[in-house]
């Protein structure tokens, strides 16, 4: 790690202010050029931290970036991670209100329910099966606190600044039909979405799009959260990452994602 914990205090009070304000605050690799990956997860804890005190408790993880096209893109070669809050969680239909946030998207994804707790350093797909309660459509709503293009020099944030903002996440949705892994006949990595905003088909992916196998995203989770001393909680919800690509959301949008005999689940941004 570059930054003290002085700066990395400092950073996370920025993104709480951007937040509270809906203005987003400086890109956070431009204001500190020689900050790490490491850096970046100790703001978004020192946020998460604040968040906390402030009487919001952790319900869950999501995992981002799992594609390989997209970690080439970003110039990393592993997933990213986030914490869910529970004031993020809306239920099947909700109205999100948008005033709430600054610049949002959407994504389709399966949400693993845990029923024992899963720990690293050495956790397999099938312990991840093992451990889970059910699974579950789920819709992951994505903010930026910070701009995504800074306004003077024009240059894009990076991975760092993305994982300093918690990884993008600001809310999901669950709905659809929940299933335990066991007793799903077809393979899971074939589940399929079709997502449709304001009646329109805008994205379609299947879950082997994330690391061959959602469930693998998990176990990589719980391997990646044992440097750090947490295990993954009996009860936590996991986002286990996007199979299609975000797709920008304003105040009038409705959203619907079709999982087929898994069934539907739908948000409108008011």
């Amino acid at each position: 790690m570059s930054l003290d914990t002085t700066v990395i205090e400092a950073i996370a009070a920025q993104l709480q202010q951007a937040e509270a304000t809906r203005q987003p605050c400086p890109i956070v690799s431009l204001q500190h050029p020689g900050m790490q990956i490491e850096d970046a997860y100790a703001v978004q804890a020192a946020w998460m931290a604040l968040k906390q005190r402030a009487g919001r408790r952790i319900k869950g993880h999501k995992i981002g970036l799992t594609s390989k096209a997209m970690q080439r893109a970003v110039g990393i070669d592993e997933p990213d991670f986030g914490v869910l809050l529970d004031d993020m969680f809306f239920r099947d239909g909700a109205v999100i209100p948008t005033e709430r946030y600054l610049a949002l998207r959407i994504e389709a994804e399966l949400a693993f329910v845990l029923d024992k707790p899963l720990a690293g350093p050495d956790c397999t797909l099938f312990d991840v099966l093992d451990a889970t309660a059910y699974v579950t459509p789920a819709l992951e709503i994505l903010d930026a606190r910070m701009h995504r293009v800074d306004p003077a020099t024009k240059k894009p944030r990076t991975v760092l600044d993305t994982i300093s903002d918690n990884a993008a996440n600001c809310a999901l949705v669950l709905g659809g039909r929940p299933f335990k892994p066991q007793l799903v006949d077809a393979d899971m990595r074939r589940i399929g979405a079709i997502v449709s905003k304001n009646g329109e088909v805008e994205e379609t992916g299947l879950a082997a799009g994330v690391l061959n196998h959602p469930g693998y995203g998990i176990a990589w989770l719980a391997n990646r959260l044992h440097r750090h001393g947490v295990t993954l909680q009996a009860g936590e919800v996991v986002l286990a990452g996007s199979f299609i690509r975000p797709i920008e959301v304003a105040k009038g949008d409705t959203i619907v994602a079709d999982y087929g005999e898994f069934g539907t689940v739908s948000c409108h941004f008011g």
